[in-house]
């Protein structure tokens, strides 16, 4: 998969055992790709002792979409992710 700026995506929904850097509340939410970064490790396999390069990217999430009633009007969540975490919706 190839993100470019402007792509909608949804998150993973998975909870994998250990430890891994896809924050609780984004799971299986919408958001928009704002910015492409390059290939880094992934932090999960690094970890690990592997060293796996994967796409990161800078996605926005409407505050809204993330915890119902109890946000903020026009409020926006960045996060730094991985391509693994994302998905087309």
């Amino acid at each position: 998969m190839s993100l470019q700026v402007g792509d909608r995506v949804i998150t993973s929904a998975r909870n994998p055992a250990g430890h891994n850097r896809l924050p609780r509340y984004l799971r299986a939410k919408p958001g928009v790709v704002e910015a492409v970064h390059g290939h880094y490790p992934l932090a999960d396999e690094r970890a690990a002792g592997r060293n796996l390069p994967e796409q990161l990217y800078t996605v926005a999430f409407a505050a809204g979409d993330l915890w119902d009633g109890d946000a903020e009007p026009n409020c926006v969540v960045h996060a730094e992710l991985w391509e693994s975490y994302l998905a087309a919706p």
